[in-house]
């Protein structure tokens, strides 16, 4: 399906600058363009690609003057990034779903199941389980006894929801993530053994939830392990028992949250960040990547950096230093054998 540039200026509320009539049949990046495709430019950095690329049309934000003759036409939207992620969804929903409930696949008859769905072969569904409307479970997914799913929610090949766990409404799990694996509980004993300690709380997922492949959230020991509504996990992070992850909070991957940690609303998490056990985390924290959090972080909308977190400016000011240490080392061991030389005269 093809599109004019007047068209998608009129989806997007935009100005176009050029010819308006242009059509476009895909996407591509600015860097990569191609004849009849549409990329965007949101980074300045990226602006040379802009005078090159040979995209036909490219957003573009209203405050975007060309400094050289462009030979694209362009879109004016107020923020380019959001604009295309509007169209990208667009496209996304134009696409053919998969419905009806293949077979082979398992359902116990004691759980209900909404309308529309979709249910891929190999699928395994248990006892009372509850299914929302235009619920989408792809192959090979394993759903436990008395789980409850709400509408429009995409589990992807390979999900497996442990039992009693409650996901909300238009969740997206992407494949081989586990939700409700047993809690790291263990009890040390006489013996210099470990004795399990049952878990027998659940995990809670609210609305709009999207998380990761291959990622873990583990279910309570006692009451439930809760990712609030808006929050995204990236591929590849572990939320430990009991742990709760505050509303519109991301994460980014190889992440960890010990147990009954609490995160903040509205928080930034970069790759490989780890949150030590039994923790507050203010609402706003942004944390860059390879962060490791030993204590609690009580200022709403701090900035940290570094094992153990400081705030990112010191942190920058310590790395300077850091990146001389050879430097002064040799300046310290030069300094020594001048004082020897003295003390000898």
């Amino acid at each position: 399906m093809k599109f004019k540039a007047q068209d998608i200026a009129e989806m997007l509320q935009g100005e176009v600058v050029g010819d308006s009539q242009v059509e476009v049949g895909g996407v591509s990046k600015i860097e990569d363009g191609k004849p009849g495709t549409l990329a965007f430019l949101a980074n300045v950095k990226y602006e040379h690609f802009i005078y090159e690329t040979k995209a036909s049309i490219v957003l573009v934000n209203k405050t975007f003057v060309p400094t050289q003759e462009i030979s694209c036409t362009l879109i004016k939207v107020e923020d380019a990034y959001q604009a295309v992620a509007s169209l990208l969804q667009m496209y996304e929903d134009m696409k053919p779903k998969p419905k009806g409930i293949e077979e082979p696949s398992f359902i116990s008859k004691s759980s209900t199941i909404g309308e529309k769905p979709y249910i891929g072969a190999f699928a395994y569904i248990g006892s009372n389980v509850s299914i929302g409307d235009n619920v989408r479970i792809y192959p090979h997914v394993f759903v436990g006894d008395n789980v409850t799913i709400g509408d429009n929610t995409i589990l992807y090949s390979g999900v497996k929801v442990y039992e009693g766990c409650k996901l909300g409404n238009n969740n997206i799990v992407h494949a081989n993530t586990v939700i409700g694996a047993d809690g790291f509980g263990f009890a040390p004993s006489n013996h210099k053994d470990y004795k399990k300690v049952p878990q027998i709380g659940n995990v809670v997922l609210e609305d709009n939830v999207e998380i990761g492949a291959n990622t873990c959230i583990d279910r309570a020991t006692m009451g439930s392990t809760v990712i609030r509504h808006g929050v995204k996990l990236d591929n590849l992070i572990q939320i430990a028992h009991n742990a709760e992850v505050g509303a519109n909070t991301v994460i980014a991957a190889q992440s960890g949250v010990s147990g009954s940690a609490k995160i903040g609303e509205n928080c930034m998490f970069g790759g490989q960040v780890g949150i030590a056990g039994h923790l507050q985390i203010s609402n706003d924290v942004k944390l860059a990547a390879q962060t490791g959090v030993p204590s609690s972080i009580k200022k709403e909308g701090a900035i940290l950096q570094g094992s153990p977190a400081m705030d990112i400016s010191n942190f920058r000011k310590s790395y300077v230093v850091y990146r001389r240490l050879p430097e002064l080392n040799n300046k310290i061991s030069k300094l020594e054998k001048e004082i020897e030389e003295l003390k000898s005269k």
